[in-house]
């Protein structure tokens, strides 16, 4: 089902002021309930999707999220709101992208000594 709520795209426009928004940007994770406090809650919701919709800020829209109901965030932004609520209630564990550490450290030399003592056998 195509949902008739707002998807946010990198023109659309931020909910909030862009000072606001910088320093939201800015703050510690432990003040941000702080900052945002006054903030109406639909437009904290509404922020949580802007956020969360860029790759980063994603975190910052979780954060944002965990200050709304489920009510206010899934009434702003419908299946997308319902998402966040869900994975702003978790542990946040920030994406590696397909960068797996060995637990093997390879020594890196940048002499080459291996490779030329390989090349002459």
């Amino acid at each position: 089902m195509i949902s008739d709520r707002p998807i946010y795209h990198e023109t659309e426009a931020c909910p909030v002021s862009l000072d606001l928004l910088g320093r939201v940007y800015r703050v510690d994770a432990d003040k941000m309930l702080l900052l945002i406090a006054d903030v109406p809650e639909n437009i904290r919701a509404r922020l949580a999707a802007y956020l969360y919709g860029r790759s980063h800020t994603h975190e910052l829209g979780l954060q944002v999220g965990a200050t709304c109901t489920m009510a206010a965030l899934s009434g702003a932004e419908g299946p997308l709101g319902e998402a966040i609520y869900a994975q702003s209630r978790q542990t946040y564990a920030r994406p590696n992208h397909g960068e797996a550490r060995s637990p093997f450290k390879r020594r890196i030399s940048l002499s080459g000594s291996q490779m030329k003592a390989d090349l002459h056998t």
